[in-house]
């Protein structure tokens, strides 16, 4: 069991960028923040990576193994077991999001 994701998550990319979910349920809410769902858009900012000496940041969040049994609106659930990959703007796996702040009352698998 892992805990569902709100949109009041803590997104962080591996270089210190800050992750931004816009949910795109509005009817199911988790402590008063929207659940996430593995087709929502997560964009990071302010992430300075770079590539000999070529800014190469992280630029957006792709889900990886979502929630199996729990959908929201019909779409897969995000748990804080679920696997954040960063990605450039070239879509280039940059390594793991680490997850915080999520709620800690609501779990699923």
């Amino acid at each position: 069991m892992a805990f569902l994701l709100d949109a009041a998550t803590q997104i962080t990319c591996p270089h210190g960028g800050q992750g931004v979910a816009t949910p795109s349920n509005q009817r199911v809410t988790l402590g008063g923040s929207p659940a996430l769902v593995v087709s929502d858009q997560v964009t990071i900012a302010g992430c300075s990576f770079n590539v000999s000496g070529s800014p190469s940041p992280c630029v957006r969040v792709q889900w990886l193994a979502p929630a199996n049994r729990v959908r929201v609106g019909g779409t897969a659930a995000l748990l804080s077991s679920s696997v954040a990959l960063c990605v450039n703007a070239a879509g280039a796996p940059q390594g793991p999001a680490t997850l915080s702040g999520f709620q800690t009352k609501v779990q699923g698998q």
